[in-house]
């Protein structure tokens, strides 16, 4: 069996022009990284031609160590529009290099639905994360320097709150001791270091809907707070024009091609944790610009990356999914039915059918929260038992929900045609009435605790929401800024609809405990911690890094 970069390598890549011209983007707006990539001028966009694509999500269960396939589907399923005769492009998030020599891998896809070039991509790409660490680091930089060069703003070095960052799983930086060796290097204070996705910038970057907006978002971020706990700002120290200049290639969408040759803009990646985990606004309304049909994907399972499109990016782009795609595996299934992952291999109809509880409330929230139409894709898996899928597809119509097997990673788009002739079918016979029924899982002119408790109780299945004292006295400071209306960006853990990643399945009357709210000002919503969310990760035992390799040639290896 060929592993995913041997597969890739043996792709005969096209011209980026090709793509783009396929795409109708005239090569004037390409700034080529090669022969096939590129980045696509902002510019582009004030084009008066524009198209109204079908915007279709695709998101998942909860995550388990089995593997659901989110990005495999999308990227499958965007061939098989393409083959249906459908004008297609993908938008999808960039990988962060952490993951990539960690364990989780990359996010170009498998098999034989995967974007290329895979190498590049999963490694520098076009500079994009660089760019982006080099401006959360200057801020750093700055703080530090404004507070050494007389402190005019007053800040109380016990309350600065933005940290340096880097685009690796490095937990000896988690939390750092910085300026130590005398008055000449500065003031010693307690640090630290966030992987460069989770930096504020990296949300900015994707929620901006222009350059002048980005500069206008970084001004808001909040850096520190005085010895009076007044908030200290990138505004105040008089830095967002320095910070925009480093983002100014950055926040150009990036242009590369499926194996089936689909046009895909690919950028920004921010934390699906403490962050909206969704690729760029500006890539998006690109990719609908030029398509009939714009296929992307959010982070994790749909009460994270699901609802955080919804409730936060659809804010932004004024824009709601046609249709969902929910992703679900047997093997997953049977993990949230409590199977361990070794006997995942047997056919167990018995986890199945209590693991199910995961995939019918995240069909119920689609359904019945937001009111959008939903399709389930099985991502299939060799030990899969034609009993096991039968009884999973009849399962689902019972919720008057379609399910499809999807073998993406072995066929290619072929492997999703059924799922895009379904899509096509709720498209073109029920858009018009899913306006009408949208609804988001809040408004935002009620409180910030109220909306809080609508997430936990509406999407998770929480039966109470508990407020730490300090989380309760930093939503009074927030109200009291100003920032009540803005949307709510849960940070909890990806495994479980609740706050405990041990509680599989679908959990129902649990507490739901909240421990510390804080404001992205620049992004434009609070974040809501419930526990230990970890924003700098660590290598495993074997990390991935192990394993790659390259010959004299230049031909990479290992890296999948």
């Amino acid at each position: 069996m060929k592993t995913d970069i041997e597969i890739a390598q043996e792709y005969n890549i096209i011209d980026i022009e090709r793509i783009a011209n396929k795409a109708g983007i005239d090569s004037q707006y390409l700034e080529k990284y090669g022969k096939h990539k590129a980045k696509v001028h902002l510019n582009i966009l004030e084009q008066e031609n524009r198209n109204q694509a079908k915007l279709i999500l695709v998101t998942a269960i909860n995550p388990t160590p089995a593997g659901e396939g989110k990005t495999t589907t999308t990227i499958g399923l965007g061939d098989a529009l393409t083959i249906l005769g459908r004008k297609t492009i993908l938008a999808l998030r960039e990988p962060s290099l952490g993951p990539v020599f960690g364990i989780k891998g990359g996010a170009t896809g498998g098999g034989y639905a995967q974007v290329v070039p895979m190498e590049d991509i999963n490694l520098h790409f076009t500079g994009d994360f660089h760019a982006i660490g080099s401006a959360n680091n200057l801020l750093a930089a700055i703080i530090d320097n404004h507070i050494q060069q007389g402190n005019q703003c007053n800040i109380d070095v016990r309350k600065v709150i933005w940290k340096r960052c880097v685009d690796m799983n490095d937990r000896q930086l988690r939390k750092i001791i910085s300026g130590l060796g005398g008055a000449n290097h500065g003031v010693p204070r307690e640090d630290g270091y966030d992987i460069t996705v989770a930096s504020e910038i990296m949300a900015i970057l994707c929620l901006a809907t222009s350059i002048m907006d980005l500069k206008e978002r970084l001004s808001k971020i909040i850096v520190a707070y005085t010895k009076e706990n007044k908030p200290v700002t990138v505004k105040d120290l008089k830095v967002e024009g320095a910070l925009t200049v480093l983002l100014k290639d950055a926040i150009q969408p990036n242009l590369v091609q499926t194996l089936g040759q689909t046009a895909v803009f690919m950028h920004g990646g921010p934390f699906a944790n403490i962050a909206h985990g969704c690729n760029s606004v500006l890539a998006t309304k690109m990719a609908m610009q030029f398509s009939e049909y714009t296929v992307t994907e959010a982070g994790f399972g749909a009460d994270l990356g699901a609802e955080k499109f919804i409730d936060i990016k659809c804010r932004t782009l004024d824009k709601i999914p046609s249709a969902v795609i929910l992703v679900a595996t047997i093997r997953a299934l049977k993990m949230h039915g409590g199977i361990n992952k070794v006997a995942l291999k047997l056919e167990n109809l018995a986890a199945l059918k209590k693991g199910f509880a995961n995939l019918e409330r995240h069909i119920s929230n689609i359904k019945n929260v937001y009111h959008l139409p939903i399709v389930v894709a099985i991502n299939k898996f060799e030990s899969d038992t034609q009993k096991e899928i039968d009884w999973l597809i009849e399962a689902c119509n019972a919720l008057n929900v379609k399910a499809f097997l999807s073998t993406v990673w072995e066929n290619g788009g072929k492997g999703a045609i059924d799922i895009a002739k379904e899509v096509i079918r709720i498209c073109e016979s029920t858009e018009q009435n899913n306006k009408n029924k949208f609804n988001f899982a809040y408004p935002l002119d009620i409180g910030i605790i109220e909306k809080i408790e609508c997430i936990a109780k509406n999407i998770y299945g929480a039966k109470q929401v508990v407020f730490m004292p300090k989380a309760k006295n930093e939503i009074e400071k927030l109200t009291q800024l100003g920032f009540a209306n803005l949307p709510i960006c849960i940070a909890k853990t990806q495994y479980s609809f609740s706050d405990n990643p041990s509680l599989l399945g679908a959990p129902k009357n649990f507490d739901f405990t909240v421990k510390e709210v804080k404001v992205s000002a620049g992004a434009g919503f609070i974040v809501v911690f419930t526990g230990d969310i970890m924003t700098m990760p660590g290598l495993p035992k074997e990390p991935a890094a192990e394993q790659i390799d390259i010959d004299k040639n230049g031909k990479i290896s290992g890296l999948f």
